[in-house]
């Protein structure tokens, strides 16, 4: 069947209409022929929606006709098409077959349109300012349970309070907890807290919080700043959390770009390359190189180690120098950050690609990748290393162990 040109090979062509069943399966009405078919007219494949309908919308019988139409209560209207159909994503033949929808330009709120994520709960950390704070917002706002792990718990409630004025929210929907990555103590009583709250399951757990640029200075533990904030206290909170992660949960893990300029190899890697012990042995760009390095290889590992429990992790790069006050440590790259601020991405867009790998669908059975701009792509040959993957495990298994006084792997069960 020879069918016109368009813009778009996902576009109808006339005369044909897109229809679900009940379970979700699409199916499409060829009007001039009188039939219907599963696969697509012009793309040959076939599409499922989420059992799921956005949020404020309801599915009902029209009592006049014995019709099904769907209501959106919020914009008060009602209509015969399934709203699912606009998220409609293809069968895969597999688990990385899928295609870009999304990009540098997406916010995270477009790729939320029209998603509904009332009984998910999420953990952010960070989630009071920058990035994380967009990330929150954007899942608050549909319907998300967000718990905040922050170390500043007044600017917290600022934040939360910010939100709530664009959005009623009930409080229960935004706990707060005190978490300072900086001690991994807190990581244990933060633990410790969010279990209080008998959640079953965790969702989604955004490990989002991070320095820049700091001076060299040594934690409560006792290790590098640098390293222990954007790394090991964020593996320590995942190891803690591994038996609320399910079927269906996400982990993200926030990297950079600069994970590709770190000096960490096999042969070099260890406690003292990790956390140097004095000054001369350290540079904040390069430590903080290291550290995003690490996050890639700790969420490569993490994820070969629950890919059998179906739960799916991710690292990302959320975006270049995006104006935040990650860069709050030294006045040469608030200048910087400040200067490029108009040529690199809103924070709204920054936060695009976590929202994307937190609840994508077309994600689902994909795990161990790294994301930019909403779209996998290659990390550094580094990064792929499996043996150095193992290897910071272990190391960094050594190092908590030790601060926090646990027995060699009883906090580790993953």
């Amino acid at each position: 069947m020879n069918l016109p040109d368009t813009d778009s090979e996902d576009e109808l062509p006339p005369g044909w209409e897109e229809r679900v069943t009940v379970d979700g399966s699409v199916f499409y009405a060829n009007h001039l022929q009188k039939a219907t078919q599963w696969t697509h007219p012009r793309t040959g494949k076939k599409k499922k929606v989420c059992g799921d309908l956005p949020f404020g919308w309801e599915r009902c019988v029209d009592k006049n006709t014995g019709k099904v139409i769907y209501v959106d209560h919020e914009n008060k209207r009602t209509t015969y098409t399934d709203p699912r159909l606009a998220f409609a994503v293809e069968e895969k033949e597999n688990a990385n077959d899928y295609r870009q929808r999304f990009d540098a330009h997406t916010s995270a709120l477009q790729i939320l349109h029209g998603k509904d994520l009332n009984g998910k709960v999420a953990i952010i950390t960070g989630g009071n300012t920058g990035i994380g704070f967009e990330t929150a917002r954007s899942l608050l706002k549909h319907g998300c349970t967000v718990i905040f792990a922050c170390r500043n718990l007044k600017a917290t409630e600022l934040a939360i309070e910010k939100i709530k004025a664009e959005k009623p929210i009930p409080d229960n929907k935004c706990p707060v907890f005190y978490l300072d990555l900086g001690n991994l103590k807190t990581v244990k009583e933060f633990n410790d807290q969010v279990r209080q709250l008998k959640i079953q399951k965790i969702d989604i757990l955004i490990l989002n919080a991070g320095v820049f640029a700091l001076p060299f200075t040594k934690t409560i533990d006792g290790y590098e700043t640098t390293f222990q904030v954007n790394h090991l206290s964020h593996f320590y909170l995942a190891c803690l959390f591994d038996d609320l992660l399910a079927v269906g949960s996400r982990v993200v893990v926030l990297s950079s770009e600069s994970h590709r300029f770190a000096d960490i190899t096999f042969d070099n890697i260890s406690e003292l390359k990790l956390s140097p012990d004095t000054a001369s042995k350290y540079w904040s760009m390069m430590a903080y190189n290291n550290s995003k390095l690490c996050n890639v290889l700790f969420a490569r590992q993490l994820a070969k180690k629950l890919q059998n429990r179906g739960v799916s992790v991710f690292s990302v790069h959320p975006g270049n120098l995006v104006f935040t006050d990650i860069s709050r440590h030294w006045w040469f790259y608030r200048l910087l950050f400040y200067l490029v601020r108009p040529f690199t991405k809103s924070i709204q867009q920054a936060a695009a690609t976590t929202i994307f790998c937190a609840v994508a669908p077309e994600l689902n059975g994909v795990t161990g990748c790294y994301f930019n701009n909403c779209y996998q792509c290659e990390e550094s040959k580094m990064a792929q290393k499996d043996d150095l993957a193992l290897a910071l495990w272990e190391i960094s298994t050594t190092m908590v162990e030790r601060a926090v006084g646990e027995q060699k792997g009883l906090i580790f069960r993953i």
